[in-house]
């Protein structure tokens, strides 16, 4: 039996990246899936390819709280119940010094990053509360733990809101055996550079590959990210294993966020030695 075995999980921001491949991982673990996006062909490609018995696929922009009562709706009707839901949805926001912001690209991203994830509470927690278990998984990020480990600001303090929005519905849910938990990733190799430098599409997703090396580079662990370790941390988190885990900000960056990593340290302390002429 798989970790998630007899489990109905939703997964918004399926169609590629960490979502497409917590989606694949879910199902491999037994879960049933309904999974949402706005880019229909590539969702429906993702229902062929695992069968829809056991992954269904609903075009929504869960910017929108009509599209995610949707989701949430087929979902019960397809399987009847939700057991987890993974917040997953997002993408870049404005780049450039607090003097440039344009509202317009700050009122997108906190809707896209933010409020995304109200609504997907929102509308499970009754059902979850009903069924007196559930697992609520939001993405949040190492930017939104750090200042600096972002190119926009603005992200980093979407992703702060995110984690401590969720810290507060695990108080209120935690209390009916409703979990709520983060993911923050570190430097994961999918598009999202891209789209953040202003790449579309394909082009946006075939960067993944391209950034492995710099990314490699950022943290102790000497490799890029994987959206397989993202997707291994939702599976946990979605399974009983982790059931007395509970308002918790799981951080996956390779050591990211621990400090300074002991080489550089080692060369610092190495070139003060030299200019004191203690080396």
């Amino acid at each position: 039996m798989g970790q998630l075995e007899g489990k109905v999980a939703i997964v918004t921001g399926a169609t590629s990246g960490i979502g497409r491949r917590t989606v694949e991982r879910f199902v491999e673990e037994g879960a049933r899936v309904v999974c949402c996006g706005r880019r229909a062909a590539l969702g429906e490609a993702l229902e062929r390819a695992l069968g829809r018995e056991r992954c269904r696929f609903v075009t929504a922009d869960v910017t929108r709280e009509a599209d995610v009562q949707r989701v949430v709706d087929t979902c019960v009707q397809a399987y009847g119940r939700v057991d987890c839901l993974f917040n997953n949805a997002g993408g870049p926001a404005p780049t450039g010094g607090i003097e440039t912001v344009p509202v317009e690209g700050f009122d997108a991203a906190m809707a896209t990053l933010v409020r995304s994830v109200m609504l997907g509470m929102k509308h499970v927690a009754p059902l979850m509360v009903k069924q007196g278990r559930g697992s609520i998984i939001n993405n949040g990020s190492v930017a939104g733990v750090r200042a600096g480990l972002s190119s926009s600001m603005i992200y980093g303090a979407a992703k702060a809101a995110v984690v401590h929005l969720t810290t507060c519905a695990a108080m209120q849910l935690g209390e009916k055996n409703v979990r709520a938990n983060c993911i923050s990733p570190g430097g994961i190799a999918t598009g999202i550079f891209g789209k953040a430098l202003g790449l579309q599409g394909e082009a946006a997703e075939r960067s993944a590959e391209a950034v492995k090396a710099g990314l490699a580079k950022l943290q102790p662990i000497p490799r890029a990210g994987l959206t397989d370790d993202i997707a291994n941390a939702a599976v946990f988190l979605a399974s009983d294993a982790a059931s007395f885990v509970n308002g918790h900000n799981l951080v996956v960056d390779g050591g990211l966020v621990g400090g300074r990593m002991w080489s550089v340290h080692q060369q610092s302390l190495q070139a003060m030695k030299q200019a004191l002429g203690a080396g």
